[in-house]
């Protein structure tokens, strides 16, 4: 897929204030790793992760994505009457019906003559909008679009530890089916495209590609949505060895048939952002794919795998400190559970 008329006009974040280390949540698994003997200090060990954020309880996937999507029109200074076209792209979502997307419409004030509903694609949810606007863009059916994502990861890590102290027949062979759900945070994002004529930065979206290995669609489940609404406690179970050793060979793929559709090298990227999982899938991945980890940007050690909002957070942060030059190009790095895989170029 290849893009001519299509910018990033802004990137923005909106992070949690509530700050809870790995150390804080093996205390609250203490009856855990007495009973296994399990060493502690091992989650932070394993995953690189230090800490993470969770919202105030009670926050909505809606309330959050609109500070994130508000932050993005004002930095764009793009008047909002341009949106045709706005999505929600979290897994989290305020409720099953209506759409998300309207509460986040209603709240950012945006024209009745737009396009608008969510996107659920695991944490490729962004990429994915990205790509839809970009299209719509492209054919000359809109002029800007928005997509946002709020995840609320602090209920499932909270059913988790509830999950585990609770289960008598835990070993330390299946407590691996929950070390994933441990290392989610929360935090929201928003990314504002616009065509080429409305930019003011340039910030050029040129494409990429995408691919799926959906036979490896068991490797990460979560349960029922639940909503906010809901009494139902969310978890999930990852096979996280498998999954990172599958994932890491499908972005292997992926990667080859995004540079023939950029026309790029492993040389070509000056700056790289990856979906944030982990320090071991970090490393496979950069293996993989060939790219110098030096060109990555890590947000992973104090904000964990805060689902879709992970690539666009980390692409917010490291715009706003590494300031990439114009001309300098971009690789967007995304993964999600099904398996599927985006990759994408930025010329800034």
């Amino acid at each position: 897929m290849n893009f001519k008329n299509v910018c990033v006009e802004s990137v923005a974040y909106h992070l949690p204030e509530n700050v809870v280390s790995s150390e804080e949540l093996e205390k609250r698994l203490s009856p855990v790793y007495d009973r296994l003997k399990l060493p502690y200090g091992r989650l932070e060990m394993m995953s690189g992760i230090k800490e993470r954020r969770f919202w105030d309880k009670g926050a909505f996937p809606s309330q959050v994505s609109s500070i994130a999507g508000e932050k993005a029109i004002v930095q764009s200074g793009i008047d909002r009457s341009e949106i045709g076209c706005l999505i929600c792209a979290s897994v989290c979502r305020d409720f099953l019906e209506p759409a998300t997307a309207s509460v986040i419409h209603n709240n950012l004030k945006l024209s009745p003559d737009i396009q608008l509903f969510d996107v659920s694609n695991a944490c490729l949810g962004v990429l994915n909008s990205m790509i839809l606007v970009g299209n719509m863009i492209e054919q000359g059916q809109i002029r800007a679009g928005l997509v946002v994502s709020g995840e609320n990861g602090g209920p499932l890590v909270d059913s988790t530890i509830e999950d585990l102290i609770s289960d008598s027949t835990l070993t330390r062979s299946s407590i691996k089916l929950a070390f994933a759900s441990l290392t989610i945070g929360s935090g929201a994002a928003a990314v504002l495209l616009t065509h080429k004529d409305l930019s003011k930065d340039k910030h050029k979206l040129l494409g990429g590609a995408s691919m799926a290995a959906t036979q490896h669609n068991d490797l990460c489940r979560g349960s029922e949505d639940s909503g906010v609404h809901s009494e139902a406690s969310p978890l999930m179970q990852t096979d996280s060895e498998t999954l990172m050793k599958e994932g890491c060979k499908l972005a292997g793929a992926t990667w080859e048939k995004a540079k023939k559709e950029l026309g790029w090298t492993n040389e070509t990227p000056t700056h790289v952002f990856c979906h944030q999982v982990g320090q071991a899938q970090r490393k496979l991945m950069y293996e993989t794919v060939q790219l110098d980890m030096q060109k990555d940007f890590s947000t992973l050690e104090f904000l964990g795998n805060i689902g879709s909002a992970s690539l666009p957070t980390t692409l917010g942060m490291g715009v706003e400190q590494v300031q990439p030059k114009s001309g300098d190009k971009l690789a967007l790095l995304g993964i999600g559970s099904g398996l599927n895989c985006l990759m994408l170029g930025m010329e800034w």
